[in-house]
């Protein structure tokens, strides 16, 4: 049966050493990062992208137009996913009208399902290119909570593979003082000269 006494690398003792004060003081930071320090990395990370990505979706908004456009043709039939047999968008002949330009046909994307004569939305680039919609406000946050996540998980990990290194050396440390120990003591414990 084993027993343990909570805080002995605290207390004074012989049996003490230095190695054991330097980890115990590393627990301490450690907790510390990972309950402050990690948390905070993520707010910082996900602050920055959640600025990067509205000023991203605020660059597409100005680069890109939308038109209300009638199908024309089919261009391409949709293809079946992977993903519970849900369908990417197709590629199919699209016409509006420009105020300035009179009316106009390109190839777009449209959903699957479309047909002949329906009215879809279309996102134009400044080349008239069909392009995605810009983003909305769910992927700004979808991107936000991601880069949050994944700079709080990062900042832990670090922080718990420091921790590992520290306990290594700690131990190495106090491997090599007991050997130390042992080569003075063990003369007096076996009688035998080092």
């Amino acid at each position: 049966m084993r027993s343990r006494v909570l805080g002995w690398r605290w207390r004074r003792s012989p049996l003490r050493r230095r190695s054991d004060v330097v980890e115990a003081w590393t627990v301490v930071a450690v907790i510390a990062l990972l309950f402050v320090g990690a948390p905070l990395a993520g707010v910082v990370a996900a602050w920055w992208a959640h600025d990067d990505a509205r000023s991203t979706v605020r660059e597409q908004r100005a680069e890109r137009r939308h038109v209300r456009a009638e199908v024309t043709g089919r261009g391409s039939a949709p293809l079946p996913t992977a993903q519970g047999g849900r369908q990417l968008p197709a590629k199919a002949t699209v016409r509006w009208t420009e105020p300035a330009d009179g009316p106009r046909t390109a190839t777009a994307r449209v959903p699957p399902g479309t047909r002949t004569g329906d009215m879809v939305d279309v996102w134009l680039d400044s080349q008239g290119r069909s392009v995605a919609p810009p983003a909305d406000s769910m992927a700004v946050w979808h991107q936000t909570v991601t880069i949050g996540v994944c700079a709080t998980a990062g900042a832990g990990g670090l922080v718990l593979l420091g921790h590992t290194v520290v306990r290594n050396a700690a131990m190495r440390r106090r491997l090599a003082e007991w050997e130390q120990e042992w080569a003075r003591t063990e003369p007096e414990w076996t009688g035998r000269r080092a």
